[in-house]
């Protein structure tokens, strides 16, 4: 179903968007005026990506748990997950209509494209990372390690020298809401799939139930979330050996005890746009910039799980909160294949 914009009565400027983003949280109508009060300002060096005239807007509603949009502008369309519903979904940039893609999804959550423009899907139910082929078919690029079956995939990306990047914690087989349930047989690797012969390695095998990844723009900085730990934790690591082995390992935020990442993604000048969470004051997206330094958060009434960037120049940030679709429009764009 189609939602609408939020509502904020009166103008609001970025010094006190903290204090009144709460009150606009309560219920989400049209707004009347900008700049949002929703974009709440951390640090002076996010007004470049600030668009005054534009606000967060509620694309569509109605689902039960979000996840893993992906942008394919040759159509003008998004694709994102509706896991425990157990289908894909479509909302079309021209007409504002969704639409079902693909039901049953197989549980599936992360999603992402190739360098040839293909859909690459993770799996819950089946266990396994799949392409969706230009004519339809689906192939599947890895259900098994060393012999024995994956978790359930969650996030995945791809790189430019097609090597496809995956994490693999065990959410999706700790119960039937979100896959089924099964006793893993793997610890919670990030693995890569390497795009010439398809062989797996696991690239990070010390890390706790992984999920968020994404690469730097120059792909020479490689981040992912930590969610088995409290505080929970985005690592970064150095990309050597022509993008086959990662080194350096560090923590790039904690997350306090609160903050709770997912999803994420990297505009073109290094900054993280993360999903966030959990509870008011939480929910919605935290940019941070190279240095580890927040410097927006895009309050919305419900947790974000995961972001892309689309639209026709990529400067449109689609968040999959919840229960809903949002977008908002900024002064930036997202790098290439993110």
């Amino acid at each position: 179903m189609i939602g609408t914009r939020r509502d904020f009565l009166g103008w609001t400027t970025a010094a006190t968007a903290a204090t009144a983003a709460p009150a606009a949280l309560a219920q989400w109508q049209p707004e009347r005026r900008y700049p949002d009060p929703l974009v709440e300002i951390l640090d002076p060096s996010f007004g470049r990506y600030r668009l005054a005239l534009a606000g967060v807007e509620r694309l569509a509603t109605g689902f039960r748990w979000s996840e893993g949009p992906v942008w394919f502008g040759d159509g003008r369309y998004l694709l994102w997950s509706d896991i425990p519903n157990n289908r894909m979904l479509r909302w079309d940039e021209t007409t504002g209509r969704v639409s079902t893609f693909r039901q049953p999804s197989n549980f599936s959550n992360g999603n992402t494209r190739d360098r040839q423009g293909r859909l690459v899907t993770c799996e819950h139910d089946t266990r396994r990372v799949t392409r969706t082929e230009h004519d339809g078919t689906i192939t599947v690029l890895i259900d098994k390690f060393e012999g024995k079956p994956l978790n359930s995939p969650n996030d995945v990306i791809v790189k430019s020298d097609d090597s496809i990047w995956f994490t693999d914690p065990p959410f999706g087989i700790l119960g039937h809401y979100e896959g089924h349930t099964a006793t893993p047989e793997l610890p919670t690797n990030v693995y890569r799939l390497d795009g010439r012969t398809g062989q797996a390695s696991v690239m990070i095998g010390d890390i706790n139930r992984p999920n968020g990844l994404c690469f730097s723009p120059d792909e020479r900085k490689f981040y992912v979330v930590e969610g088995g730990v409290l505080p929970r934790v985005i690592r970064v690591y150095d990309v050597v050996e022509n993008g086959t082995k990662l080194t350096n390992p560090r923590t790039f935020m904690d997350a306090g005890q609160s903050g709770t990442p997912d999803g994420m993604r990297c505009d073109v000048d290094g900054n993280l746009w993360i999903g966030w969470g959990m509870g008011e004051g939480h929910d919605g997206v935290l940019v941070v910039n190279p240095s580890g330094k927040p410097i927006v958060r895009i309050n919305l009434p419900e947790r974000c799980a995961n972001v892309c960037f689309g639209g026709v120049k990529r400067n449109r940030l689609f968040m999959a909160g919840s229960k809903s679709l949002y977008a908002l429009y900024v002064n930036t764009q997202g790098v290439k294949g993110g």
